[in-house]
């Protein structure tokens, strides 16, 4: 029998098996560096009793690693890493309490793509939880899709930006044209300045380690937005959703969506949204992880519970990547 670190003792609080899910279904196979900490985390008494000293919301393994990166922890094993991530927790702590995990991933926009492209435009774009606005411009990146045959098609903006976005489609057939997008604008509760450096640093930090080409896109696309900004209003998405929808264009069809935002909402306000984007006119896309609407786990097999659910005015169309990479039509 292998003897445990002389830090590892097994546990079954809520935030060790938050971080032994995190590392065997979000990391595995996406980030080896992230896999190996959560897992050493889970297991690490005195890191997870620094841990629970944040407030519940604070706690989750993105949040915590970002921050850690942010403050110098090097990119190394949890028996290497852990020393520096003890000894530097005042300064960890502070950050993960100013800070929020508002990822910005661009590429989320190639599974929106395949619905947008069938919407009658032109359209109007309002997305709740924009942060920095990126997955805001869809028809201005370019798109690489590869179909269950392998045949690739690349749709090309108008004016060519430096954002290529990659995204394997399956059982359906690809997007073949951008959409008509004459009015953009957000909501968020804490806005981000994509032509800020220290923002664009924690957004940077936000991105997994090993993942170079969503760093390198992040660049891109947040250049794409800082040309022509869209206007993000400050506030809470339940408070601010009408009016922001009345400022649209009537004459354009108005599309409401988010990606990976409505699990930071307490059920009652994910229910009281969903009546909001029932009595509005407006089509409500949303990509969120299966715990947002437990109704959806009909339509997701067994053993691919780590995807996100795209459905269309509240009905599941397809499953997707949390970071984009995948669409699959159900």
């Amino acid at each position: 029998m292998t003897d445990l670190p002389s830090w590892g003792v097994a546990s079954d609080s809520p935030t060790a098996e938050h971080y032994r899910t995190f590392g065997a279904l979000e990391a595995r196979g996406s980030s080896a560096a992230y896999e190996d900490w959560a897992l050493g985390v889970a297991d690490d008494a005195e890191m997870l009793e620094l841990i629970d000293e944040l407030p519940r919301a604070k706690r989750q393994a993105n949040l915590v690693f970002a921050a850690m990166r942010v403050v110098g922890v090097p990119i190394a094993s949890w028996q290497g890493a852990r020393g520096e991530a003890i000894a530097r927790w005042p300064r960890i702590r502070e950050v993960a309490l100013t800070h929020a995990t508002q990822t910005n991933e661009a590429a989320r926009c190639a599974v929106l793509l395949p619905q947008l492209a069938r919407i009658p435009g032109p359209l109007a774009l309002l997305e709740v939880g924009a942060s920095a606005g990126l997955c805001l411009y869809p028809d201005r990146y370019t798109y690489r899709y590869t179909a269950d045959d392998g045949t690739v098609t690349r749709i090309d903006p108008v004016v060519p930006t430096d954002v290529v976005i990659d995204c394997r489609i399956e059982n359906t057939a690809p997007p073949t044209h951008l959409p008509d997008v004459v009015w953009r604008g957000g909501i968020d509760l804490n806005p981000l300045d994509p032509a800020d450096p220290e923002t664009l640093a924690w957004l940077d930090a936000l991105v997994w380690p090993e993942h170079h080409d969503r760093r390198a896109r992040l660049a891109a696309a947040a250049r794409v937005a800082a040309s022509d900004p869209a206007p993000i209003r400050a506030g809470d998405l339940n408070d601010l959703i009408a009016d922001a929808a009345a400022s649209a264009p009537t004459d354009a069809t108005l599309v409401v969506f988010h990606t990976a935002v409505l699990a930071y909402l307490s059920p009652e306000d994910r229910e009281r949204f969903r009546r909001t984007m029932a009595q509005t006119d407006a089509l409500w896309v949303s990509n969120e992880g299966l715990g947002v609407f437990p109704e959806f786990e009909r339509a997701v097999p067994p053993g691919e519970r780590h995807h996100f659910v795209l459905a269309v005015d509240g009905e599941p169309v397809a499953l997707t990547h949390p970071h984009g990479r995948t669409y699959r039509a159900l």
